[in-house]
């Protein structure tokens, strides 16, 4: 059977295919850690494609489903329920976390 790429375009074609195929041996971390490097357009991008494929969601599902949430917690916030803190007492151990 004859190709109808060249050798180049046939290296060409099978670098962008394997490099999407490596074998994940990097942990989660180090990906995530790669992941931070990105632009932002692509860190949208990438954020859009984890949360569609965890569970098969639409974005339609994915968006009513955070508004359900944050409208949950407002009421929970303004019934007293449930505990605040400032963004001061957040900050230092998300940081912290981050550095690990």
């Amino acid at each position: 059977m004859t190709s109808h790429f060249s050798t180049h375009e046939r290296t060409n074609l099978q670098y962008s295919f394997s490099r999407y195929n490596l074998p994940m041996d990097r942990t989660a971390a180090e990906i995530l850690e790669q992941a931070r490097k990105l632009p932002p357009s692509e860190i949208n991008w990438l954020i859009g494609e984890l949360l569609q494929e965890g569970d098969g969601s639409s974005e339609a599902e994915i968006e009513a489903s955070w508004k359900s949430a944050v409208e949950r917690r407002v009421a929970d916030a303004d019934a007293g329920n449930g505990s605040t803190c400032s963004w001061e007492e957040v900050q230092v151990p998300l940081r912290a976390r981050l550095r690990k």
